[in-house]
């Protein structure tokens, strides 16, 4: 298989196997910014991906080297919790100067714990998910990398795994903003109450976690590390871009509270 194009906003089509045809596009109101979920690019999208003509991987490395230049820290080396955070990690340590170095094997043996029915359970998977390559960190000063934090379940037992194997700090870099908001467009996240965003231990998440510092990456920063080669290429080709995606948006309703169209209830 090979890249063909991406399906525009609206479009309808027909794939044959003798070509792809439109019947259709849907055309939003005039004036109207598109509202591409943005929360594809920092977590459920694929690496490989490719969204409004960019890698989703490039996106994310962008996005460590955004909060590298945001949430610095003293630190020996830059890891991750394997795999989705790995290109913002790399981001991360290449911005920093610092060494990228595995601290976590994932077992393959185990699923996913984001949809576990209950809290116990998902701490217990996150035991089992993971094995530890103490050799790599003991008696340093260790920078994680997370894609999102969501309940606040899953990172802290993994800083707990990482102290006891002799790390000597642990500090959390998060390479999205914290999710407040409920998603009214298909995506399921946690109710209001759920999310940590919103609960009073926010106000001291690095001590709730069991890290020496937390820091998210800030709205604008993530929408500047999305947004900043669609716009060059804008710059480069204002016709082919425009015509492709429209005016330039996004949505980040569940980051800001800001939905794309008007709530009917």
């Amino acid at each position: 298989s090979r890249y063909y194009r991406e399906v525009l906003p609206g479009e309808i089509v027909k794939i044959s196997r003798h070509d792809v045809q439109t019947l259709d596009v849907v055309r939003r109101p005039e004036g109207d910014p598109s509202a591409f979920c943005i929360f594809e690019y920092v977590y459920f999208a694929r690496p490989d991906s490719i969204f409004e003509g960019q890698m989703v991987y490039s996106v994310r490395r962008r996005c460590g080297q955004q909060l590298a230049i945001e949430a610095p820290v003293e630190a020996d080396l830059v890891s991750t919790v394997p795999e989705s955070a790995t290109p913002a990690a790399l981001g991360y340590a290449q911005k920093c100067g610092l060494p990228y170095v595995e601290v976590l094997c994932k077992n393959r043996y185990v699923g996913r714990t984001f949809i576990q029915p209950n809290m116990r359970l998902r701490q217990l998977g996150v035991a089992k998910k993971f094995g530890v390559l103490s050799d790599n960190f003991k008696g340093k000063r260790v920078v994680i990398i997370d894609d999102s934090i969501v309940r606040g379940n899953t990172i802290s037992p993994i800083i707990k795994l990482l102290r006891e194997s002799g790390a000597k700090e642990v500090h959390i870099r998060v390479a999205s903003p914290p999710i407040r908001f409920p998603c009214y467009m298909g995506i399921n996240i946690p109710t209001k109450e759920e999310l940590i965003a919103n609960r009073p231990e926010f106000h001291d998440l690095a001590n709730y976690i069991g890290a020496d510092s937390v820091v998210y990456l800030s709205v604008e920063g993530l929408v500047s590390s999305v947004q900043e080669s669609i716009k060059a290429r804008q710059d480069n080709n204002p016709k082919s871009q425009k015509s492709f995606i429209g005016k330039l948006g996004h949505c980040t309703a569940c980051l800001t509270g800001d939905y794309p169209v008007e709530l009917e209830w």
